[in-house]
């Protein structure tokens, strides 16, 4: 039979289809594994199945596209779900104070109660049961719950509360050697780095999202007095509040917080808090505060316009201008004066204040960091002390007691360590209110956190206790001048 070249090249094909898993058979087979084998009967080929690859986290973003279950895995174990709550009393009903109720019904009710409750995720940080969440999940909360991912529930109490960055860190009441989460360093990222989102959104249990890095140092989000964020697109949705924003190695990056929506849900725009800063909210929790403590430049920082990039002989409008200089702060000291504009800090570029302020924010007490300046278009770098803002005077707070219209507030008086903890505007005069007890007085002539009281009846306030002696006794009328967002108001009302 005439064989045609076709049929030719079609059996070598199929011969070379036959070759070719014996070979990748043997080449999956090592030496050593050879020397050992069993000798094969002539004729006989055996199958062999290579075994099936460990896997590991991706080190690459051909294997990223696989999946991002050896992250997952790696992860999981140490995000957890917040449980928060508090018992508030509600008011008796009026009737039963009403004679003819009373004479039927029997002596006046109890008064109501309801429960107010708050759910948001968290990330085990040290093996001793340390948790960061937010703290707008656990704020005005007094009994606090913990879960696993594993299913183990935890009693957890509240060690430091943080607002200033919208951070707080629990502590397990029981239980050791938790799983736990490395820290990353949120300075490293770029934009389009992948990162998953981790956390217990709307309730229904830990569910992971998978996003890019949109944007680095985001500012004006307005959800705390530190405005530098990770933006990310990975879906983040009520319930996502506290937990990690976690990288490709496992790392958590950053702390889920807030996201831009008009339904309540996710639309792509997400922020967290930089590592990097919770860094130094974790380490004063170990060291035992309750608060954090962190440097002050004894300046006032501006953004610049264009107009004022002009007037400075600037090509662009970045970087934060010293509009005012402490004489006896750390800026002086280190030789800064009004004008000069900040353009980095320890290397890293500061392209407007809210980065000056983080950037100092994470830095420990008691170094130095290096600021690069422009002066009169000239680049020079000054050094300067990071030093707490000092508590003079002290603060001396004081709750106000009686039937005065500010009955019910916890007043402070204004010292460098207060403006920089209560973000006080305009003034340094006067008293600033810190807290207003719900139901008071104070509560119902509005008073709010941060309202600097200037003046009562004509009688300048400067100390605490000024304003405790004139609201001791009755009035017939309060005439009240205070300060709120930069603005003073004065306002009378019957005593």
């Amino acid at each position: 039979m005439k064989i045609s070249a076709r049929h030719i090249f079609m059996a070598a094909a199929l011969a070379c289809a036959l070759a070719a898993p014996l070979a990748f058979a043997r080449a999956e087979v090592s030496p050593e594994a050879a020397q050992t084998a069993s000798p094969r009967p002539p004729g006989r080929v055996e199958s062999f199945t290579p075994p099936a690859p460990e896997r590991a986290v991706p080190t690459s973003r051909g294997e990223l596209m696989n999946s991002f279950a050896p992250v997952v895995k790696k992860a999981q174990p140490a995000v957890v779900n917040v449980f928060a709550s508090r018992v508030e009393r509600m008011p008796a009903n009026p009737l039963f104070d009403d004679p003819i109720f009373r004479r039927f019904f029997g002596e006046g009710g109890m008064p109501g109660r309801n429960m107010a409750q708050s759910l948001g995720s968290g990330v085990i940080v040290d093996q001793s049961g340390l948790v960061v969440t937010n703290n707008h999940v656990i704020e005005g909360m007094t009994d606090v719950k913990v879960a696993l991912a594993d299913k183990r529930e935890f009693a957890a109490k509240i060690l430091l509360r943080d607002p200033r960055t919208d951070l707080a860190v629990l502590k397990l009441v029981d239980g050791a050697n938790f799983p736990t989460m490395e820290l990353g360093d949120s300075d490293a990222l770029e934009v389009g780095d992948l990162t998953l989102a981790i956390g217990n959104p709307f309730g229904v249990g830990q569910t992971v999202t998978q996003g890019i890095i949109s944007a680095l140092s985001r500012t004006h989000v307005g959800i705390s007095d530190y405005g530098f964020f990770i933006q990310t697109d990975a879906a983040i949705n009520p319930g996502n509040s506290g937990g990690p924003l976690v990288d490709m190695n496992g790392r958590v990056v950053g702390i889920n917080s807030a996201i831009f929506s008009k339904s309540g849900g996710s639309v792509g725009i997400g922020f967290a808090i930089p590592v990097n800063m919770v860094k130094s909210v974790i380490a004063a929790a170990k060291g035992g505060g309750k608060q954090v403590r962190r440097a002050w430049m004894g300046a006032t920082l501006q953004a610049l316009s264009q107009e004022i990039a002009d007037g400075l002989g600037l090509d662009r409008p970045t970087g934060a201008l010293l509009a005012d200089v402490d004489p006896k702060g750390p800026s002086a000291e280190a030789g800064l004066k009004r004008g000069d504009v900040i353009i980095s800090v320890d290397g890293q570029t500061a392209d407007d204040p809210e980065a000056v302020g983080y950037r100092l924010a994470t830095k420990p007490i008691g170094g130095q960091a290096t600021l690069g300046v422009l002066r009169s278009g000239k680049k020079i770098v000054a050094q300067i002390r990071l030093a707490p803002a000092p508590e003079t005077p002290p603060r001396d707070a004081i709750r106000i007691k009686g039937a005065s219209p500010f009955a019910g507030a916890t007043v402070m008086n204004i010292s460098p360590a207060v403006i920089e903890e209560m973000s006080v505007q305009g003034t340094t005069n006067g008293v600033v209110v810190s807290e207003v007890d719900d139901g008071s007085y104070a509560q119902q002539l509005n008073l709010q956190r941060g309202d600097i009281i200037l003046a009562v009846n004509d009688q300048k306030i400067g100390t605490t206790r000024d304003l405790e002696s004139v609201t001791a006794g009755r009035a017939y009328y309060w005439k009240i001048t205070l300060a709120r967002g930069g603005q003073v108001f004065t306002t009378v009302i019957g005593g």
